[in-house]
């Protein structure tokens, strides 16, 4: 029995020593934190909105193909009105796919007793866990209460909940233990070097939950990183684009973003995120009506995405003159007049006290100007060309 002992001891220290070697405090943590509880805004029906516009719904990012162990397609043989009713089918699974995790303050650990009981004291010499294994619950509804050596009861603490949970209700993909490439500070920067933003991301997901201090660093890391080397069309169209503009328009850092957007002509993505950015600091600019204009003129990412499913069942007869030139200038009347409107809100909040980078925004934004005035002429000449009469 005393080898036993003696075994359990050592693999005892040397989980302990593998702990300390690899300790998540030992993590560069980020610059930027929440320094309130960022849930109500983010939750907002509004910002939803926004942020779910700014994500965009490119269909052939969502559903491209992955490093997992089935990779299978299937082939089907259907009519056209059944076509049709998948792809409406397909946009509410991407949407399903896009939903964008919650942003939420750090849940502080506080001591909660239950009751002291001096007479179970010294009762036993290791404390005792009790689990709520009910089926069906989820864990945060999960009762898990600790009855120590000197009698007390009380609520587990968050991380003894939380292993708990993973042992009765293990979820798939989390460890038990600080996965290395977050406990090591080498391997998460190499992973952040080669630009792995959204791997990170959605290995944190698995790991952690929204309210551990972990998530908040490591996520803010990414962002932070992510907002250095511009690399931001790696999370559009992905669940994490949401959260990541919300942090940036919450820490006032949005000029890089908007130049990107401004670079590749997502200007009403543009208005969406300064307006973001007003709201959040509660800026007094009335955004709202240009949205509404905005709103009016141009469809929505999930109407865009499936009118362009459409059009693949459309031969080059059936699409029309118009629809042609359309497809070929890559705009409609209609976004050219939505470019206008976006433009002169851009232009306003460069010219404020907001803008940091005065000089790259305008710069994009003038280049822009041009390439859409030369989109502009060529579309007015090939409508007066085929005889289409202006809409």
């Amino acid at each position: 029995m005393s080898l036993f002992k003696h075994i359990r001891q050592l693999n005892a220290l040397q989980c302990l020593q593998a702990k300390r070697q690899y300790s998540p405090a030992a993590l560069k943590s980020a610059s930027l934190q929440y320094d309130k509880d960022p849930q109500p805004l983010f939750t907002d029906s509004e910002t939803q909105r926004l942020l779910q516009s700014m994500t965009q719904l490119q269909l052939d990012k969502v559903f491209r193909q992955r490093t997992v162990p089935d990779n299978s397609s299937e082939t089907k043989f259907m009519t056209t009105l059944q076509l049709e009713k998948q792809f409406v089918k397909t946009i509410e699974k991407a949407k399903h796919l896009l939903q964008m995790p919650p942003v939420v303050k750090i849940k502080q650990d506080t001591e909660r007793i239950i009751s002291k009981d001096p007479a179970m004291k010294d009762f036993a010499t290791t404390k005792f866990v009790f689990t709520d294994i009910t089926f069906g619950l989820r864990h945060s509804e999960r009762k898990v209460v600790v009855r120590d050596v000197d009698g007390s009861l009380s609520y587990a603490s968050l991380d003894t909940t939380k292993r708990m949970n993973q042992l009765y209700f293990p979820l798939e993909g989390r460890k038990s233990y600080t996965p290395r490439m977050f406990a090591d500070e080498q391997l998460l920067q190499r992973c952040l070097d080669e630009h792995k933003y959204e791997f990170i991301l959605d290995r944190l997901l698995v790991q952690y939950e929204p309210y551990e201090t972990e998530f908040h660093n490591i996520s803010a890391r990414v962002y932070e990183h992510l907002n250095e080397s511009k690399q931001f069309d790696l999370l559009r169209s992905t669940r994490h684009f949401g959260p990541m503009a919300f942090f940036y328009a919450w820490h006032s850092c949005i000029d890089d973003l908007l130049y990107d957007m401004i670079r590749n002509d997502y200007l009403h993505n543009a208005v969406e995120l300064i307006a973001l950015s007003y709201k959040i600091h509660q800026v007094p600019v009335d955004y709202k009506q240009t949205l509404s204009q905005l709103e009016q003129l141009q469809p929505t990412p999930a109407e865009r995405a499936h009118a362009e499913l459409l059009s693949c069942l459309k031969t080059k007869d059936e699409l029309g003159i118009e629809q042609e030139i359309h497809q070929a200038i890559g705009k409609t009347e209609q976004d050219f007049t939505a470019d206008e409107l976006s433009l002169k809100f851009i232009e306003q909040y460069i010219g404020s006290e907001h803008s940091r980078k005065k000089v790259q925004l305008e710069l994009a934004l003038q280049t822009l100007k041009e390439v859409n005035l030369e989109k502009l002429q060529l579309y007015q000449g090939l409508k007066k060309a085929h005889g289409v009469q202006a809409s």
